[in-house]
């Protein structure tokens, strides 16, 4: 569409809200906005259009705030009982340092209610300085107004999430896929374990399919979006339309879960016993390097990888370590400290006095590189034994995450 004809028309832009649901409640919890303008049978979407650097950014910015307003006006009174999720550019953000966007907000919304409101932000798309843009968030956050960071993904910068501190990270589900993150999904491992220390909650966007709503759920979303749940319209709907069919299929999501982690938690616990009684058939130590390799050999089809430490993480035995079909001793291990590593003492104390054994996350080993679980038990009060597994059998046995 063309800019002159757009700003011709600016009274026709049809504001949309998208439901937003929530996988504790199965109710609607919010709407985001969506402003589009119909022209000979096709839609332009507005929010785009204010990333369309072509257009001068006073335009966008006037467009930008136009939708704004339609939004607010029409979502008055549902804001008492659901959250506003309203779409903001950062870039025009900071051309006036928040202020005309700011005054939108508190001329159109009640100060006890700008709660409610949460700003959208695709940080990608956001070309200024981020400590700069960082100033005017803070203002408006103080006022209650929350943040969200859309489009994560595996180019998402960590620093820019720690520095806008938002309350929900948005993401597509189809972020979620294999390749798109890389063969570990590391990145996606590491917002997880960030949004849960900053008390940042997930959503998905774009639910398309069941399966892609399973996939959400698992993968720890709070809040999921797209057209398989409810498509976008003109006006708000009951918050419960959803929640016997969302509660339904939450269940199946559960019991099938359920079926995978007692597999899992069956071969998990299989593994231990077979190492715990190879370990009390050879009674391996430090000392006797010999009773170790005879360890090794009775776990070759489960280990590449056996070491003995003592209670500081101070390698006592050498590596026994399987090397083209064989069991090789690696002396120049002995004294290496490995302590550094997280939880390794604390680890060593649930050994000594609690835990039978435990199986570590997944992680890759220095050394080769290979994705492997460590098997750790305590000897003794002194020796701990630390059982490297292969991925092969990791992966045949499905206990990889």
């Amino acid at each position: 569409m063309d800019v002159l004809d757009l700003l011709d028309r600016l009274d026709e832009i049809e504001i949309l809200f998208e439901p937003i649901f929530s996988a504790d409640e199965h109710v609607i919890v919010a709407y985001e906005v969506i402003g589009r303008i119909l022209k000979d049978d096709q839609h332009f979407n507005i929010i785009e259009f204010t990333y369309d650097e072509t257009v001068p950014a006073d335009i966008r910015a006037e467009v930008e705030l136009i939708m704004v307003k339609k939004a607010l006006t029409i979502a008055k009174d549902a804001l008492k009982e659901a959250n506003l999720y309203l779409p903001c550019n950062p870039n025009l953000l900071m051309m006036d340092f928040g202020d005309a966007y700011f005054q939108v907000l508190k001329d159109f919304v009640e100060e006890n209610l700008l709660q409610n409101i949460h700003l959208v932000i695709p940080m990608q798309r956001f070309s200024g300085d981020i400590n700069q843009l960082r100033h005017p968030i803070l203002y408006i956050k103080t006022y209650g107004v929350k943040m969200v960071i859309a489009d994560i993904g595996s180019d998402s910068k960590l620093d820019q999430i720690l520095l806008i501190e938002p309350t929900v990270l948005k993401m597509k589900v189809s972020g979620l896929d294999y390749n798109a993150w890389g063969a570990q999904n590391y990145m996606f491992t590491t917002i997880q374990t960030l949004a849960v220390q900053m008390g940042a909650t997930l959503m998905f966007d774009q639910i398309n399919t069941s399966y892609e709503l399973h996939y959400a759920w698992k993968n720890g979303a709070r809040y999921f979006k797209g057209k398989y749940l409810e498509k976008p319209s003109n006006h708000f709907i009951d918050r419960e339309v959803l929640k016997d069919r969302f509660r339904s299929e939450c269940q199946q999501f559960i019991s099938t879960e359920k079926k995978i982690l007692e597999v899992k938690y069956k071969e998990m616990n299989k593994l231990q016993k077979v190492i715990s009684t190879m370990v009390k058939d050879t009674n391996p130590t430090s000392e006797n390097v010999e009773s170790i390799i005879e360890l090794a050999e009775k776990l070759e089809d489960y280990a590449f990888r056996l070491y003995i430490c003592n209670d500081e993480g101070f390698q006592t035995s050498p590596n026994i370590v399987r090397l083209n079909s064989e069991w090789q001793i690696e002396e120049e291990a002995i004294g290496k400290n490995w302590s550094w590593r997280p939880y390794f003492l604390l680890n060593m104390i649930k050994l000594r006095n609690d835990v039978k054994g435990d199986l570590s996350n997944i992680y890759n080993d220095i050394q080769t590189s290979e994705p492997t679980r460590t098997y750790s038990m305590a000897l003794n009060c002194q020796e701990f034994l630390f059982v490297d597994i292969t991925y092969d059998y990791l992966t045949q046995h499905n206990i990889v995450n």
